[in-house]
């Protein structure tokens, strides 16, 4: 049964940082598109960057320059640099995995509709 548990959120002041983990178990994800999801209070999901099979990453552009997303197949986990947080990068951020999508079709919004989701982590960033 695939699994994603994300750890590593909390709050910061701006222009901080954090770093997003998510622990997957249950498959071997060499051939996923695996990426971070957030949500703000009263916004809809946002697709913030992704990690192919192919070990390429795309990002929103809300965040290009700031974020780094990464990935260590040994340990199955995928990561999520934050750098120079902003208030308005305060959301829940959610892992989220995809082996449906085709190699080098991985963008943000595409995982949106994955299958297989975290429950969420808790990123509140102070002006």
């Amino acid at each position: 049964q695939v699994q994603l548990v994300e750890s590593g959120g909390g709050s910061v002041q701006a222009g901080g940082s954090l770093r997003l983990s998510c622990a997957a178990s249950g498959d071997s994800y060499s051939s996923y598109c695996m990426g971070w999801i957030r949500q703000a209070p009263g916004k809809e999901r946002e697709g913030v960057a992704t990690f192919d099979s192919d070990g390429s990453s795309s990002y929103a552009d809300s965040v290009k320059g700031r974020f780094t997303i990464s990935k260590d197949n040994a340990k199955n986990t995928l990561y999520l640099q934050m750098n120079s947080l902003k208030p308005e990068d305060t959301a829940m951020y959610y892992c989220a995995a995809d082996n449906q999508l085709w190699v080098g079709y991985c963008p943000p919004g595409a995982l949106l509709t994955s299958p297989y989701w975290g429950q969420g982590t808790q990123v509140t960033v102070s002006s």
